[in-house]
């Protein structure tokens, strides 16, 4: 066979065809912070979990990069190395960012697609499964005929809630520009990337841009990047991204020591009217949009942390559905705080609603 993305098999296509958005559901305009709250703290989400913001008809929302199974073992501390010892429990999940992502934005009721590679067998029958069963359209998948679906092993330590990850990505293909330009960029109003084969997505993310300045205002799709690891080569996506995503570990490889003086330092390496986002875990969130005005939202840990595995996936979902219905960025910022807060408080994702 050759080495390019091959058709997804028959059987797998009726199960992918299967998928599409969530059911809407009415909600609430997500809590604002009282005044008097400390900085860092905030208030913990309510039992019920975050509140959800308002929906009517709209477009999806696209997340590209990557897929992979996650086998995860729950354990009540962080083994010794070459011990032996029995895990609270174990399952296997659906992980990636890009994936995780789609997974948040679905259960929080926006209609979302995603595209990301994948190669046949027993764990993308799994993969297509969970995709199906949130609701995700996986129309744009890329089946690899050379590689392996990824495979995470993952501990995820519940007295502190701390993850630690073992990933094997690195034979299968990622998803390429010819690849995206079998999608119909006008089905999205957004298109966020997970930071990887950057070189192919800055040609991605330029062919959006190319469709941009030849549609109306109301037509434009809306772009995000994810830099999270601290690897020079996806600093290339810096420029590109109307909204640009930074995680704690790039902030301090660039060498800043908050969120705050990340999205001061970097605002003069993305482009022009672009917003930038940096979470730093207990400390909250800040960001910086096109009139230079700093945010900043304060963290909402819940009563006890438990799993953070995905949390800034989570926090990036939160953000960019807000950020798509039109509300301001303080508002999306504080959601995006809120509904993490709520994911590190449980298992896996189905608590966060």
């Amino acid at each position: 066979m050759g080495a390019g993305p091959r058709r997804i098999p028959a059987n797998w296509r009726r199960a992918a065809a299967a998928g599409g958005g969530r059911e809407e559901r009415p909600h609430q305009e997500p809590q604002q912070r009282r005044p008097g709250e400390e900085r860092g703290g905030g208030r913990r989400p309510s039992c019920s979990g975050p509140v959800l913001l308002p929906m009517a008809a709209e477009k999806g929302i696209l997340c590209v990069g990557l897929v992979c199974l996650d086998i995860i073992s729950v354990v009540d501390r962080y083994p010794p190395e070459d011990s032996d010892s029995r895990c609270l429990s174990q399952r296997w999940q659906r992980g990636g960012n890009a994936s995780n992502t789609c997974t948040v934005l679905a259960l929080l009721g926006a209609p979302c697609a995603f595209m990301g590679s994948l190669a046949p067998g027993q764990a993308a029958e799994f993969i297509l499964s969970d995709f199906k069963r949130h609701g995700v359209d996986v129309a744009h998948l890329a089946w690899q005929s050379r590689g392996e679906t990824p495979c995470a092993c993952c501990l995820v330590n519940c007295s502190n809630g701390s993850r630690t990850v073992t990933l094997y990505d690195t034979n299968l293909p990622d998803v390429t520009a010819a690849d995206f330009e079998q999608v119909n960029l006008s089905q999205y109003k957004w298109i966020h990337w997970e930071g990887r084969n950057a070189p192919e997505q800055v040609k991605m993310l330029q062919r959006v841009e190319d469709h941009n300045r030849t549609c109306l205002p109301s037509e434009r799709v809306a772009t995000s990047v994810e830099v999270e690891k601290s690897r020079p080569e996806l600093y290339q996506l810096f420029p590109y991204g109307d909204v640009v995503f930074v995680s704690k570990d790039v902030a301090r490889a660039l060498g800043f020591s908050s969120a705050r003086e990340a999205v001061m330092g970097l605002r003069g390496r993305v482009k022009p009217g672009a917003t930038v986002i940096c979470a730093w875990a207990e400390e909250g969130a800040d960001a910086m949009g096109p009139d230079g005005v700093l945010v900043h939202s304060d963290a909402f840990p819940p009563e006890r942390v438990v799993d953070t595995l995905g949390a800034g996936d989570t926090f990036n979902a939160a953000v960019i559905l807000s950020l798509s219905r039109g509300n301001p960025l303080s508002a999306a910022l504080t959601y995006g705080c809120q509904v993490a807060g709520r994911k590190c408080g449980v298992h896996g994702y189905a608590g966060i609603v």
